[in-house]
């Protein structure tokens, strides 16, 4: 009988040492996240599976350069990672307990792996890459490594890359994703998916960990940049594999929707030297149609699952407002300050107040906008928030109020930590 490697017809294709590394590359960007989580489910152990991956990695770039890129170089990589956390169950005392926790899943007598590669690249990998979202956003974790560990699992990025991406040292990347695996194994955290109550106090965990991906691409916290779009993509990319995962969850539907409606915009928001475009001054011919399409139909399936709203759905809610209005005085500011309304009883936030007067300024004039922010001028959690200052500044200019005005602004600038930020802010400072 021809054996499952014989029968999924692995073709090769000789290459360049260059090319087979950029291929090896490519493929671990795109499965590494699934292929890891099929060896967690194998050994139980998250920061070991990742190992046992990597090994296959190697040998990946040893082989590929003389044998060529196989033609499916994911099923490659899935079948040696698994092989090789089966020969270490082998030689462990422990292999007859781990057998049975697998309930007889695999058949690893003999030479049977060989014989049953198809069947292992194929069995509940959906279920396998859901426990791997759980852990890898498992709140034993601080949340800067569960964002770290998210992107070195689910992302599949480089350490390097993430050091990049958020301005930290290598170093101190590679000691958070280190910690967080020692503190995963050791508070004994299991390879699975919650039920009950925890359910949905881990799911909001998860999101969590997305969206601040999310937000630092979107609104870069400090640096050169106003925006890091590699980082926006990442998180969009997770969000919608969240969604594959769970997809009658309306938050889930509502996260993946207001990325998707905050994206289209990315186009207008940068200017050709790259100094940034706030949101009444964007070219809306430049949005991204397709994204916007997409994130209106996501808030429309959520609303249809018929669930009480959460944040992220009522956020997409109030994106989509903008992105309905091909014009900015079509916006309906009116409701979106209803819907603000209804966000701050649902998640209480001095921010979400700080919104929400923006819009009441839009829909009912500035001076009742200048009010609302006052009453949250005593707010010690605002008191080195920079969009603060920004707002009351952009309210008292347009009440002629000019002193006042370039006073915040310098303020804000001050309190920012992106460059450029802080310039477009001394610019409306000098415009007062």
């Amino acid at each position: 009988m021809a054996t499952a490697v014989h029968r999924i017809r692995v073709y090769y294709r000789r290459v360049t040492v260059t090319d087979a590394h950029g291929a090896v590359d490519a493929v671990w960007r795109i499965e590494s996240a699934r292929i890891i989580a099929g060896v967690a489910r194998i050994v139980r152990d998250v920061g070991l599976a990742e190992e046992l991956a990597q090994d296959a990695l190697v040998a990946a770039l040893e082989q590929w350069p003389e044998s060529g890129v196989p033609n499916n170089p994911g099923a490659w990589l899935m079948a040696i990672a698994k092989r090789r956390a089966i020969d270490l169950i082998r030689r462990k005392d422990t292999y007859q307990r781990k057998l049975a926790e697998m309930g007889h899943e695999l058949e690893i007598d003999g030479d049977s792996v060989e014989d049953d590669v198809e069947a292992i690249l194929e069995d509940h990998i959906e279920d396998d890459l859901l426990r791997l979202v759980f852990t890898a956003c498992h709140p034993v974790l601080t949340m800067d490594a569960r964002v770290t560990l998210t992107l070195k699992l689910l992302g599949g990025l480089k350490t390097d890359e993430i050091a990049r991406a958020f301005l930290a040292p290598e170093a101190t990347i590679a000691q958070r994703i280190v910690r967080a695996k020692r503190n995963l194994a050791k508070a004994g955290v299991e390879f699975e998916v919650p039920s009950g109550p925890e359910l949905l106090e881990r799911t909001s965990a998860v999101l969590e960990v997305v969206y601040l991906i999310y937000n630092e691409g979107y609104s870069a916290t400090a640096g050169d940049d106003w925006m890091r779009p590699a980082l926006c993509n990442e998180a969009m990319r997770l969000g919608r594999l969240i969604v594959e995962l769970m997809p009658t969850e309306p938050e889930v539907l509502g996260l993946l929707a207001l990325m998707e409606l905050q994206s289209s915009r990315a186009n207008a928001r940068v200017g050709s030297d790259g100094e940034p475009v706030l949101l009444l001054d964007q070219d809306r011919r430049r949005w991204d149609r397709l994204l916007i399409r997409r994130g209106l139909e996501g808030i429309e399936r959520a609303w249809a699952l018929e669930k009480p709203p959460g944040p992220y759905l009522l956020q997409a809610a109030i994106a989509a407002c903008h992105a309905r209005a091909t014009d900015p005085e079509d916006t309906d500011w009116a409701r979106i300050a209803g819907l603000y309304a209804v966000l701050a009883q649902v998640t209480p936030s001095p921010v979400i107040e700080l919104n929400q007067a923006v819009a009441i300024s839009m829909a009912f004039g500035p001076e009742r906008g200048l009010a609302a922010v006052d009453l949250l001028a005593d707010d010690p959690s605002l008191k080195d928030y920079h969009l603060l200052p920004s707002v009351r500044g952009d309210l008292l200019f347009k009440l002629g109020r000019m002193d006042e005005a370039r006073a915040e602004f310098e303020k804000a600038a001050a309190l920012t930590r992106n460059e450029r930020e802080r310039k477009l802010l001394l610019e409306r400072a000098a415009a007062c």
